[in-house]
This record gives structure tokens, sequence and C-alpha cells, in this order.
């Protein structure tokens, strides 16, 4: 079920004063059910000693929800120098983070492994040789082409840019020995918003294998496997949910036969991002507009800017109508916003309750990917972001952009290239 029956009743409780005291729009998250799911996950794999998962920075890239999950035992999985530098800022470091790169420059690198370091996982063969200095310990992202399938999400591994082929990665393993690094780990992401367990458990068994191949020819013992993300999370009211303990029972279970067999075995690593904090955030917005036409369209004050899943992927998100849900829905409406775009829709053709200007829209699971992918087309600005405490006090985490930070690249020194 899209918003879990507790984060909805905690924030219809209070929404009408939040709307009054911040405006609209916003993306508000719920700290409560983001620690729930922090705690299922950690306590899904207790028994696995040195379990880690790494939050994917990119779904939502704020320190005061990234100091939540810190606190929770969690390292951060970065894709980019920024993502390094805002998980540093709330005090990781050095292991507690995985620079999840690709097609990295040399200067990337080398701010990379400043301020601590960080695990590097090498999206590609040919980057060893580009690394500013020799690690300790690195990883390779593998990526196992025809064996397995992606999803309709990230796509088919073999048109997929990321990763290390089967037939390269003991060519990348013992370039790395030769270069006289000595600690190891593993890496793959296969598939998002799946949820299918089997799918990550099968994910796990492919790395056990590919290590298992490896220590046999290398002679060399893998640290940990990261299975990567992908955990998908019910959007549609007849999604099922993802079974997390039958994914952590069978991953367990094949953790336990491999050390059976080799009397060593590697830690496991995630690196959820949607699963963990998706379901705890919704973007708040407001009626201000109808239009009647071919179609029946609802305005709001918020635009794909600040959720662009519908726009790009045809995502759906739930909605409804603050204070309507006794209401009976009335015939189909697009939910949309004011960009010069025609997919800038949050909803098409959607059953909903009538509504009114000033009426308040919540769409539902926008805590993954959702400001995260915001952006500045038409000059719409970021909205704020807001945060539902424990004590039942909302924080603001992020002001809104305002026209100031939309200029500010304009104001620069001149400089021309003189003709030659």
């Amino acid at each position: 079920m899209p918003m879990s029956n507790a984060f909805h009743k905690r924030l219809s409780a209070i929404l009408p004063d939040i709307v009054s005291f911040f405006g609209t729009p916003f993306h508000i998250y719920d700290e409560t059910g983001i620690c729930n799911t922090c705690d299922t996950l950690n306590a899904a794999f207790h028994t696995l000693e040195g379990f880690k998962e790494y939050f994917a920075v990119k779904a939502l890239p704020n320190p005061a929800i990234m100091n939540i999950l810190r606190k929770k035992g969690f390292g951060f999985d970065c894709s980019s120098v920024p993502e390094l530098v805002l998980a540093r800022k709330i005090g990781a470091t050095g292991e507690e983070l995985m620079f999840t790169s690709n097609n990295t420059s040399d200067e990337q690198f080398r701010q990379a492994m400043t301020s601590g370091g960080c695990i590097l996982n090498l999206d590609d063969i040919s980057l060893i040789s580009k690394l500013p200095k020799i690690r300790e310990l690195i990883c390779f992202r593998y990526n196992p082409g025809p064996q397995r399938s992606g999803n309709h999400i990230i796509g088919n591994p073999v048109e997929a840019k990321y990763g290390v082929t089967h037939d390269q990665i003991q060519a990348a393993y013992e370039k790395a020995i030769q270069m006289g690094i000595r600690r190891f780990g593993i890496h793959t992401m296969l598939a998002s918003n799946e949820r299918d367990y089997t799918y990550m458990v099968e994910t796990a068994d492919m790395l056990l294998e590919i290590i298992t191949e490896l220590h046999q020819k290398l002679h060399i013992t893998f640290e940990f496997i990261n299975i990567g993300g992908g955990l998908g999370i019910p959007y549609t009211p007849e999604d099922t949910p993802f079974d997390l303990a039958a994914m952590a029972g069978g991953i367990i279970e094949s953790l336990a036969e491999f050390k059976e067999n080799h009397s060593w075995a590697p830690r496991l690593y995630m690196e959820s991002g949607r699963y963990i904090t998706g379901p705890h955030g919704a973007l708040v917005t407001s009626v201000i507009n109808h239009k009647h036409t071919y179609r029946n369209y609802v305005g709001v004050d918020a635009s794909m800017s600040a959720l662009m899943r519908p726009g790009m992927y045809g995502a759906y998100h739930h909605v409804h109508v603050h204070g309507k849900d006794h209401l009976p829905v009335s015939g189909p409406v697009d939910v949309v916003g004011a960009l010069c775009e025609n997919n800038d829709k949050f909803a098409v053709q959607r059953p909903l309750q009538k509504t009114c200007e000033g009426d308040i829209l919540v769409i539902h699971d926008t805590g993954a990917h959702g400001h995260s992918m915001g952006f500045n087309y038409n000059g719409h600005l970021r909205p704020q972001e807001l945060m539902l405490q424990k004590d039942g006090s909302v924080a603001l985490i992020r002001r809104a952009e305002t026209m100031a930070d939309y200029f500010a690249t304009l104001a620069f020194a001149p400089r021309t290239m003189p003709a030659p």
C-alpha cells in the first residue's frame, strides 16, 4: 500500500497546520518510518557479522536524513564527488563510504581519495591504471551481461553502460594484484525497484559463484560482496510489498553454505536507497486551477521539476486529496503542473475525489528520487524539504530555492579567450 497507514495518520492530523506554517509545495519525510525501516533491515541481517547498508545518497541527499541513517550504522554509497563531500560533512569517512562512479575523470578520483578516502568501486577495467595512487582495498562492479536479465527500469545488462564484463573480471583482479593491492571486494547492481526477493538472492549467489572462481584461480580472498540496491516498494495499491525476511533468509543460507565449503565467507553489503526512504516521503501541493477541455485537468502549484519520475518513466505515484478520503471518486483527471511540457503530469486519467481550489493533494512515495532529481527548466525552482520528527514537530531541512539561487551562476568575472 502506498504511504504507510501510520505515516498517513501522523501527517493528516497536522497537515493543514504545516501548510499554513510553511506554504506549499514541499517534500516531507517521516523520521519515525525511516527509523523503523532501518531497524527492520538491520534486524533481518543481524546474524551476519559485518553486514552493512551503504545508503544510496542519490536517492535523498539531505544531511538531516543522512545523519539519522549514520546513527543506525549505515554507510553511504556515493556516485559523485559532491555526494562524497556531503557524506564527509556529516562525519562519514574511510570505509564508511563507497564511491560507485562511472565514466570517472582523473580529477574526480583524486578528490575522492582525499579527506579520509573511501572504498573505490571501479566501473571499468581501464580505471585501475588511472588511479592517482595505489589503494589498499579495491572493488570492481561486475556486469554479467547475458547471464542475467535486468528489469524495465535499469534495462538489459548487455545494454548497460555499467560494470566490468564476465570475460574481463579475472583480468581486472589480476591487474589489481600486479599493482600491489591486497584487499578485495566485488559489487553488482542489476535491477531497480525489484519486488521479487528471489532475484536478489540469485544476485548474491551469482557473486558467491564468481568469487569462488576468482579465489581458485588467483588465490585471493574477498572481504565483501555488495549486491547493490534495487529493492522495490509498492507504489500502487495493488502492489505487494518486498519480502525482506525471505530475501535475508535465502542470502544467509547461501553464505552459511559458502563458509562451510570454504572455511571463510565475505561480509554482505547493500546499497539500498528507495527501500529505506521512498515510502516515507510525500510531495504536498495545493490545487490552484481547473481546466476542462478534451480532458479534465487539476492544476497544482508543484511541477515535474519537483518530481520527474512520472514524466520521465511513466511511474505511478498514488495521490490522495487531504480530508476527502471518505468521499467517492469522480471521473478521471490529469494532475498537472505549470511546465511548458506535456509530460508535466503527476497522474494521468486518475480517478480522484472532486477538488476545489485550495485543496491539498498528497503525492505518495517521494522519499527517494523525488527532490534529488529536481531541475530548473522554465526557471522553476525546487521546493523546500521538511521532516516530520518523532516528537510531532516539523523541521525545515532544506529551504526552497530562490531566484537569487537561479541567477547565481550568472554572477561571474568576465573571461574571454583572445582570437588567434
